[in-house]
């Protein structure tokens, strides 16, 4: 099972980062084949809303766009909703790791989801965090 990070659906429409972009639709086009052996989870698509708010809020896509972008996304993979054990998880995995608030939190959702492999660039590539392993698809 795998899970995508908040950067990797932000790159898909960055207009502004092509060759993220593209490598992001590439890492994209790629888990859509087997859609059900991927996650989005709740945290993410909250994150990305909020971003595109903010692009709305400066002017980089219309109200309508916005709406478009994060219904598409959350049209590509099941939505897991997060469980009161991510606090646990995201305790163990801050101590055990380091790790931020929101990246623990993160990858505490993932590994709940069944997620063995993370799709991002925040955090250290190629790592396992406990069972989920991160996997950046911008190198």
């Amino acid at each position: 099972m795998n899970a995508v990070d908040t950067n990797v659906f932000i790159y898909l429409f960055d207009v502004d980062e092509p060759v993220k972009q593209l490598q992001a639709r590439r890492c994209i086009d790629g888990l859509i084949r087997s859609p059900d052996d991927t996650v989005l989870l709740w945290q993410v698509a909250c994150e990305f809303l909020g971003c595109l708010r903010r692009w709305q809020h400066i002017g980089k896509v219309t109200a309508a766009d916005a709406e478009r972008h994060f219904q598409d996304v959350v049209a590509m993979f099941p939505l897991v909703l997060p469980t009161a054990q991510a606090f646990d998880v995201s305790k163990r995995l801050t101590m055990a790791y380091s790790l931020s608030h929101w990246d623990a939190l993160l990858l505490a959702a993932a590994q709940i989801a069944g997620a063995n492999a993370l799709y991002s660039e925040d955090l250290q590539a190629g790592l396992a965090y406990e069972t989920v392993t991160v996997i950046n698809p911008f190198v």
